[in-house]
């Protein structure tokens, strides 16, 4: 008997049945069915009865001589009607016992069901080949066994360490070598693992393609895809589904995926099971910073997974908002979900997620026609609310397409950056309210700029300190008043020739002419420097 191959945990298809020795010497020839020679066979059956269904449970290839078959028509369409009913895997006809050729009658039949037929021209041992192919069957069941037990004791470690979702989705991929999607009830993409596919052939039309898989009884290829489809459980009942895109549209799936995917969809119900899950969030919060730092290899990436997760990116004005706020530790874990939920509660279609400690980021989609400042300020509402008074809104620039929304992200991300408490108040900021003050808070940072205000004004602040005296908030307002000798001496509380001699000192001190309206703006610069050393924005 020749070397049995490899064992793979899987059943032998017909096609590699027939490639077997102790059937290749037959002369094999397929008639009928030979889109499904990549069907299972669990096992092979001999018989030379005309009413076979009655002995078999499905996935057999059967194999007869033709010795019982009728000359009538309509009874070789009733066997073979009982072959496809029943899920026989194949029929193997040997040629010389009842025929010289297999009548056109049987083989209309088969392709009409498409059953595989297989006509043997040479005559074999059948005793050989449902040995050998019982061999093969038992091995594959014994490897699956093995293999059910090593990835029970995968997922088992996997639930006992807490693995987070995205792991647990991960490993499933792996194990498979399929891309693995995790969706909710409301066919929302919330985690995939594509293997390095992109995502806009794996997961775009995403909604519409999975109400067209339903979840069946048992784990067997569904929809016109045929996907492997596992539920996923709460505290609820069904919450979701763990689908396999096996790119193989076999009519019977993979023993081994099978097992795969059960346990893992029995290690997910059990992370969700075990305490407060917050993973709409996390899929979120994942699709932001990917999008804020471009990691999508195109636009038509981006926007697929966008569109996934259940926002419209196609024919909508995008918004980047981030929120800046203070609130930090274990209560920080849930502002994004406040704000989401709050947020949803008024309609409005948005992704939400923690982007950064203290930071916010929200991705509107409006439609092309509707204003978006009620909108903003309806977030900016919401922000105090939850997060408290020093929470700060900054919206970027509209964008029609997701490719542009990383240029926005960065300066909403910049103006939240560069408000502080002295700012004008407003329930939502736009780059245009970064004025001179803000850039210079944004930038107190940079050691040029603090060289340059100690420049300016050491011998003022050097003069102050030894007298206690009041020259620096004389000339702040002196700049304030934008020169106005008469404003100035109010704001700094001094009768006018008290601060006229203020002035004369300032000018000697520095050495400069404060009617010079250059001196005055460089003088005025370094000033809102020192100033904004001492206010630092909040979050920052």
């Amino acid at each position: 008997m020749p070397p049995r191959p490899p064992v793979s945990g899987r059943f032998p298809t017909i096609a590699e049945v027939l490639r077997l020795p102790v059937l290749t010497e037959g002369m094999p020839r397929v008639l009928a069915g030979d889109s499904q020679l990549n069907r299972a066979v669990r096992w092979v059956h001999v018989t030379e009865l005309l009413n076979p269904a009655d002995f078999l449970e499905g996935g057999e290839l059967v194999l007869t001589t033709g010795m019982p078959y009728p000359e009538d028509p309509s009874q070789l369409r009733d066997y073979v009607d009982q072959l496809a009913d029943v899920g026989a895997a194949g029929l193997i006809v040997e040629l010389g016992h009842r025929y010289r050729k297999v009548p056109e009658e049987l083989v209309a039949a088969c392709r009409a069901r498409d059953v595989p037929l297989v006509e043997l021209a040479r005559g074999v041992r059948f005793i050989d080949v449902t040995q050998t192919v019982h061999a093969l069957i038992l091995d594959a069941q014994g490897a699956l066994l093995r293999r059910g037990r090593d990835i029970q004791d995968i997922f088992t470690a996997l639930t006992l360490r807490g693995a987070s979702p995205e792991e647990l989705v991960h490993t499933t991929a792996e194990l498979t070598g399929a891309p693995v999607v995790l969706e909710d009830l409301t066919h929302r993409v919330l985690m995939c693992e594509l293997l390095g596919r992109p995502y806009e052939p794996v997961v775009s039309a995403w909604a519409r393609r999975s109400r067209a898989a339903p979840t069946l009884e048992r784990l067997a290829p569904s929809g016109p895809e045929g996907w492997l489809i596992a539920p996923v459980q709460d505290h609820h009942g069904l919450w979701g589904r763990l689908v396999l895109l096996d790119s193989r549209l076999n009519s019977e799936p993979d023993p081994e995926h099978v097992l795969v995917l059960e346990r893992a969809a029995v290690a997910l119900t059990m992370a969700r099971l075990a305490g407060p899950a917050w993973w709409e969030r996390r899929a979120h919060r994942s699709v932001l910073r990917d999008l804020y730092e471009r990691r999508f290899r195109s636009p038509a990436d981006a926007r697929a997974r966008a569109e996934a997760l259940g926002l419209p990116a196609f024919g909508h004005r995008l918004f980047a908002v981030v929120i800046r706020h203070t609130r930090h530790g274990g209560e920080g874990e849930q502002l994004d979900e406040r704000i989401a939920k709050a947020l949803a509660q008024t309609g409005v279609r948005a992704l939400v997620g923690e982007t950064a400690p203290g930071r916010i980021g929200v991705l509107l989609a409006l439609a092309q026609a509707s204003a978006w400042q009620p909108v903003a300020e309806r977030i900016g509402r919401l922000a105090r609310e939850e997060l408290g008074e020093e929470a700060v809104v900054a919206v970027g620039p509209g964008v029609t397409d997701l490719s542009g929304i990383a240029r926005s992200w960065l300066e909403a991300e910049q103006t939240a950056e560069a408000i502080t408490p002295a700012s004008t108040e407003r329930w939502f900021y736009v780059p245009a309210d970064v004025e001179l003050p803000e850039l210079l808070g944004v930038l107190r940072e940079d050691t040029r700029l603090q060289r340059y205000a100690e420049r300016q004004l050491t011998r003022l602040i050097e003069h102050d300190d030894r007298n206690s005296g009041d020259l620096l908030p004389a000339l702040r307002a002196y700049l304030t008043a934008a020169g106005n000798k008469s404003v100035a001496a109010k704001l700094a509380g001094m009768s006018r020739q008290a601060y006229y001699q203020r002035l004369h000192t300032i000018e000697r001190l520095l050495g400069c002419d404060l009617e010079s309206g250059l001196q005055r703006t460089s003088l005025h610069v370094a000033v809102l420097v020192l100033d904004a050393r001492g206010t630092a924005a909040p979050g920052t």
